[in-house]
């Protein structure tokens, strides 16, 4: 690993080259799951080359903007969120402004990494405790020298969410554990869950690190507004918990880094989704935890009937017509017909949730979750699933997860067609406002300097 001083130096560097940098995407196929709305600048940085004094940038074509999205965005977005929309379409037809989030590998030395960020005027997301000092939590084992030792190479890589599954999910109900190698590992001791996130007011940007076989990363750059899903889900120690479309894994690894379940089941049935979702697990997590993080490769909508009642905690982060990739990954006749596809979007979200709702144990949790700002695909599939399962209650979020984390986030509510939407601020927490509207999900609403989002999150408790 680097030192801190080396470390501050490469940041010095990768903040002030990557200012003027274009982001693009790399979103290739027709739906989107939104695990992490990352943004991505491109660069090579190999400190043991002296001829890369300088970091090397590399200009990738900017993608066109797809004006039939565009055109359609405004005419649903202005009609469903009134005043926010005009700072909303700003935010995301500026993708320089998009911010990053920087969570932490609790499974890998982080001290030095967290000095960085704190230096450069990064600030946690959530209260944390000293992450210099590591606590046993059992004696479970964890991290062979090998992911701690050793120089790593940090370079700021495409950091976009990636390819996208097929819409239609595969049947291949094959499954396979993390981390196949049967090397012993030194028994050391897990640390603590912590879910540690680091965000900046501006949006700088910050290396990625490479995937390098053996090595555990220190930290996963994300769309800071995708661990709100992972903070509603509440796993505790020792759940069985399902994350029905995990791929590319970063609420997975966020799940993680919060609790220590007794079970993760990541399910993702496209192939090359799966692949991804499998790097990403052996990027950060140990070999050790390979008995209780398998990847499945099922059909989500599967789950209720194979799978039922098995699970404590369910999180669906479905499939979706996500806004921030749809804007660019398309010319104007593939948006057109892109709009019409996103019209059965909702019919699939619904059956995925209606799967997790049977795969869930009775008093169980569900979550649901989108990265887009429709309505139709928020809101309207949570109260249609709910009308299927009278026996499970969808639960206000408002005041637990809007109201305390305001300063970061934007948040409305379910404003209607022709309603006026409601900003999540600490005076909104009078009982004036109408629970119906809260409980079924809130949305994170991009906005200048709170270019987090979309992100739509809902919960829902079955009875006992």
């Amino acid at each position: 690993m680097f030192s801190v001083t080396q470390l501050c130096r490469i940041w010095r560097k990768s903040s002030f080259k990557t200012k003027k940098l274009t982001p693009t995407r790399l979103w290739r196929c027709r739906w989107c799951n939104c695990h992490t709305d990352r943004d991505n600048v491109s660069q090579q940085l190999n400190p043991e080359d002296p001829r890369n004094n300088q970091v090397t940038k590399r200009h990738k074509k900017q993608r066109t903007l797809c004006q039939p999205v565009l055109d359609h965005f405004d005419q649903q977005y202005s009609e469903e969120l009134g005043d926010l929309w005009p700072y909303a379409r700003e935010v995301l037809l500026d993708p320089q402004s998009w911010q990053y989030g920087i969570m932490l590998n609790r499974f890998t030395a982080v001290t030095g990494i967290a000095q960085i960020l704190r230096a450069q005027g990064f600030s946690t997301l959530l209260p944390q405790a000293d992450v210099s000092v590591l606590h046993s939590n059992g004696p479970s084992t964890v991290l062979n020298s090998k992911y701690q030792e050793g120089k790593d190479t940090l370079s700021t890589l495409c950091i976009s969410k990636g390819s996208p599954g097929d819409p239609h999910p595969q049947s291949d109900n094959s499954s396979f554990a993390l981390g196949q190698d049967s090397q012993s590992e030194p028994a050391l001791s897990f640390p603590p869950p912590s879910l540690q996130c680091y965000i900046h007011p501006s949006p700088l940007r910050f290396p990625s690190q490479a995937h390098r076989p053996g090595q555990l990363k220190q930290y996963y750059l994300l769309n800071a507004a995708s661990l709100l899903p992972v903070l509603a889900l509440q796993v505790k120690d020792g759940e069985k918990v399902l994350d029905l479309c995990s791929a590319p894994g970063g609420k997975a690894l966020a799940i993680m880094q919060s609790a220590s379940p007794a079970l993760l089941c990541c399910n993702e049935p496209d192939l090359h989704r799966r692949d991804w979702l499998a790097k990403t697990l052996e990027s950060f997590l140990p070999h050790s935890l390979k008995s209780r993080v398998i990847v499945s490769a099922q059909d989500g909508r599967s789950f209720g009937q194979s799978e039922a009642g098995l699970y404590d905690k369910v999180l669906v982060d479905a499939p979706c017509s996500n806004d921030r990739s749809w804007l660019y990954s398309c010319n104007s006749q593939q948006g057109e017909q892109r709009l019409k596809e996103r019209a059965r979007l909702p019919s699939l979200q619904a059956q995925l949730l209606r799967s997790a709702l049977l795969a869930v144990c009775p008093g169980g949790t569900v979550v649901y979750s989108t990265c887009t700002l429709s309505s139709f695909e928020n809101f309207s599939v949570v109260e249609t699933v709910l009308k299927d399962f009278p026996e499970a209650e969808a639960e206000d979020l408002w005041e637990e997860i809007a109201i305390p984390l305001s300063k970061y986030f934007t948040f409305s509510s379910n404003p209607g067609h022709g309603q006026t939407t409601q900003e999540a601020t600490p005076k909104t927490q009078d009982a004036s406002v109408s629970f119906y509207r809260h409980r079924l999900g809130i949305l994170v609403v991009p906005q200048l300097g709170k270019s987090w989002g979309p992100m739509f999150l809902a919960r829902i408790r079955t009875q006992k």
